[in-house]
């Protein structure tokens, strides 16, 4: 089952037929008990039939057995932790009613507190993977995945120091691990993405920049999870995608140029961000530039017949930039049409490489629409999903500022300043802040 990463890929053609042969070599092998025969038996609902027989069938299949796994042995914790894991997908509050009890009575067990976090991991449940998080990190320290994993649910709370403690452990329990051969620089890009996330929710630019700079120096390195991409590229072109979007620097977004060796994907994710920029920058004709060449990618994905998984990500891609590119063409409508179903399926965003949140981002537009009343509520119910995101905050307390709404404008620029309390940065959004707040006490608002 290690050839199968549940939660973020899909096998492929010869993966499938290396798990078939050695699901038929373990059935030629004298099974010891009933026990072992189910478990075998799992393996073969995943890989067995066709090979076009379809990955949802063969998932199910594998779910199902291994729950008649979990009920034939309850004493067996790991039949019932790979259940639970078959689960997360389809039903998150199962798992973890599964998970629990396991963790009550094994809180040392580390699959059990991963697969825990991973339940937890979207926005109405993080707040339960708090116990999971802080107990993982513990119970394997010199693991880098393990000391990353707590950041999902610190990401997912806004708990930005704890995010960023989470990834600089891990990044320095990767290079460890490195320097006496145990593990591959690999594992560190996954934490560097969320670092950089952190770091810019909270006025630490120069730290992410210095993250950046770092990956920019590296040499092509295999990625953690075997896929044969090379994470420099993917980690720089989402790196500077952010760290100019995040940041307002219209032009400079506007200005990415597209890395030799990066596969379409991030390809796709390099024009997204350069037709964002160049609408911001109200330049409309260079926005729609753009959007043709995201149009393009995806049409090449569904001729080379890539996964579905990647050519959804550059669909997301063509109707966040067709919506900015029709924004700066003034069909104002259109635009917040494009983004507003969207945003209606934001999950959340963990790290630089999920991109903006959609909801954020319509109501950044409607906020210079001029529209405050509407931005702030969107503002409001994707801070919901994204807590205390940096771009959140402040576009929430400026939209209540321009509303009249004093109050909820003070409380807003008043919890950005405290995010970012202690660092050295420059953004001309922590300077209208102060000002604001300033104002506001001067006026005798207490």
């Amino acid at each position: 089952m290690s050839l199968w990463h549940q939660l973020w890929n899909r096998p492929d053609l010869s993966t499938i037929k290396r798990g078939a042969a050695e699901v038929k070599k373990a059935k030629s092998l004298p099974a010891k008990n009933n026990r072992e025969r189910d478990y075998i038996a799992a393996a073969g609902a995943f890989y067995g039939g066709s090979a076009g027989r379809r990955y949802e069938a063969r998932a199910t299949a594998y779910s199902q057995a291994m729950e008649r796994v979990y009920r034939r042995f309850p004493e067996d914790h790991e039949a019932a932790a790979f259940y639970a894991l078959s689960l997360i997908d389809s039903d998150r509050k199962k798992a973890a009613a599964i998970l629990e009890p396991l963790f009550a009575a094994e809180p040392n067990h580390p699959g059990i507190a991963h697969y825990l976090i991973h339940t937890y991991d979207a926005p109405e449940m993080a707040e339960l993977g708090l116990p999971a998080a802080r107990r993982y990190a513990k119970i394997a320290p010199l693991a880098p995945h393990a000391v990353h994993m707590p950041s999902h649910i610190f990401a997912r709370l806004g708990l930005w120091q704890e995010d960023i403690d989470s990834n600089l452990a891990s990044i320095a329990a990767t290079e460890k691990a490195e320097s006496i051969h145990m593990s591959s620089e690999g594992h560190q890009f996954h934490a560097m993405d969320f670092l950089v996330y952190a770091y810019l929710q909270t006025g630490r630019e120069a730290e992410a920049e210095h993250v950046i700079e770092k990956i920019n120096t590296m040499p092509p390195i295999e990625d953690m999870y075997g896929l044969g991409r090379n994470p420099v590229i993917s980690s720089l072109v989402a790196l500077e995608a952010s760290y100019a979007l995040e940041m307002h620097h219209w032009a400079k977004a506007a200005a990415l140029t597209v890395l030799p060796g990066a596969e379409l994907a991030d390809d796709s994710m390099t024009y997204w961000a350069r037709a964002i920029g160049a609408a911001r920058d109200h330049k409309p004709v260079e926005a729609r530039a753009n959007v043709k060449e995201i149009e393009a990618i995806r049409k090449k994905l569904l001729e080379q017949k890539k996964p579905q998984f990647m050519v959804d990500g550059v669909d997301r891609d063509l109707r966040e930039a067709t919506a900015w590119a029709e924004y700066a063409e003034g069909k104002e409508e259109d635009a917040i049409n494009q983004l507003r179903p969207l945003a209606e399926k934001d999950g959340g965003t963990l790290e630089a490489s999920d991109e903006l949140p959609a909801r954020e981002m319509l109501a950044d537009m409607l906020l210079e629409m001029n529209r405050p009343e509407q931005a702030l509520a969107e503002y409001e119910t994707d801070l919901k999903n994204n807590p205390n995101r940096f771009d959140g905050l402040y576009g929430a307390a400026r939209a209540a500022e321009m509303a009249g709404r004093r109050a909820q404008a003070k409380t807003y620029y008043t919890q950005l300043l405290k995010q970012c309390a202690g660092s050295a940065s420059d953004r001309p959004e922590l300077s209208q802040a102060r000002t604001v707040l300033d104002g506001l006490t001067s006026a005798g608002m207490p």
